[in-house]
């Protein structure tokens, strides 16, 4: 005859994220965020179009630079940076829409269908849905920020160097100028994250994320006030387009430096991602 036993308090079948049942393993917490996120046609579909139109981009401004380089001057060659057309301050907009969307999507879209109901009565401790949900959302992004970084850096220095003006990867500054191209992508979507988890309505959610990841930082011109400035060069599209895409970045009080502007490549996520746990768990659902 078999005999039941009861699971020792210490045996980790008897442990409980709410005192109710079996504690979540992290790695299966994760892979169904993964399996959630993927399933998404957006996901896909915002990614590999985005990938794609980025990378058509570049190939289109590296030939267009490629056909009028013998028309440059003395001074417009002087001051040429064979990055731009690599990735334009379109580019850059178009990355950060797209990725900004789809870490919107990734939360509006759960609480739109009420799986966000399920997910958190099998997993009690929201933070732990919260940071799984970013780490998936993070992986991803930055996978796709790499090849996107990459890939058009690749593409336009193929054309420009049969005019003898293409790049390395390991020349001086490429690699910053790299990173910081490939940190927009996961840095966007997890702010549009934190955005749609405070909305929780597709539409707002995703026009928020663009009108302040894109839009806003359009209007700041460099002032007389230097706090302003200081405040300016913490916002990501205004700190990559005025520093961090530049090999040679230009210097003065009216300009975030290096260090100011990787600071705030650095809060931004942060920030968005303490709202979002900050949110999820006082927020009923």
């Amino acid at each position: 005859m078999t005999t039941l036993t009861t699971p020792s308090p210490m045996h980790p079948s008897a442990r409980t994220e709410g005192g109710d049942g079996p504690r979540v393993r992290w790695r299966d917490l994760v892979a169904a965020e993964w399996i959630k996120l993927w399933s998404l046609r957006s996901t896909r579909w915002v990614l590999g179009l985005g990938v794609l139109i980025l990378l058509l981009l570049a190939l289109q401004s590296s030939l267009g630079t490629y056909d009028e380089w013998p028309d440059y001057g003395p001074i417009q060659r002087s001051r040429y940076d064979p990055m731009t057309d690599a990735l334009s301050g379109a580019g850059v907009a178009l990355l950060m829409i797209g990725a900004g969307t789809v870490g919107a999507l990734s939360i509006v879209g759960e609480y739109a269908s009420g799986l966000i109901r399920a997910t958190l009565t099998a997993v009690p401790a929201r933070h732990r849905v919260v940071l799984a949900k970013t780490a998936v959302l993070a992986g991803l992004l930055a996978v796709v920020g790499m090849v996107v970084s990459l890939g058009t850096v690749l593409l336009a220095q193929a054309v420009l160097s049969g005019r003898g003006i293409g790049l390395s990867v390991d020349d001086p500054g490429v690699p910053a100028v790299l990173a910081a191209n490939a940190a927009l992508a996961p840095l966007s979507a997890l702010v549009g994250f934190g955005i749609g988890a405070l909305i929780r309505h597709t539409a707002t959610s995703v026009v928020a994320t663009c009108g302040l990841l894109v839009v806003a930082p359009g209007f700041f011109k460099p002032t007389v006030h230097q706090w302003a400035n200081e405040l300016f060069g913490y916002f990501p599209y205004y700190a990559w387009r005025s520093t961090l895409s530049q090999l040679h970045p230009r210097t003065g009080e009216a300009l975030p430096s290096a260090a100011e502007a990787w600071t705030g490549f650095a809060l931004w996520p942060v920030v968005a991602v303490l709202l979002a746990v900050l949110v999820v768990r006082r927020k009923d659902v």
